[in-house]
């Protein structure tokens, strides 16, 4: 299924605010940080992405239903994306 451009907004502006605490951690590992605080700073954009990752299955699920009810829903293919994320 494809989702329209504005109705992933908020999961793109999610992800690349991700992006960006990446690319920042990356730069502390170059320059020398701590390894905690930089393990820190990782275990927050892997929780950014995570929740960009629900909220692209709750938009695609949302749609699902609009468009055409409860049994438009592939529970064995919504079941497969969750296990992916687990």
């Amino acid at each position: 299924m494809r989702l329209e451009p504005d109705d992933v907004k908020t999961v793109i502006t999610r992800l690349k605010r991700a992006n960006g605490h990446l690319a920042s951690v990356i730069r502390m590992l170059e320059a020398g940080a701590e390894c905690e605080e930089a393990l820190t700073q990782l275990a927050a954009v892997n929780k950014a992405i995570g929740r960009g990752a629900y909220a692209l299955v709750a938009t695609g699920l949302q749609q699902c239903l609009e468009e055409g009810g409860p049994d438009s829903v592939d529970v064995k293919k919504l079941e497969k994306v969750f296990l992916a994320l687990a």
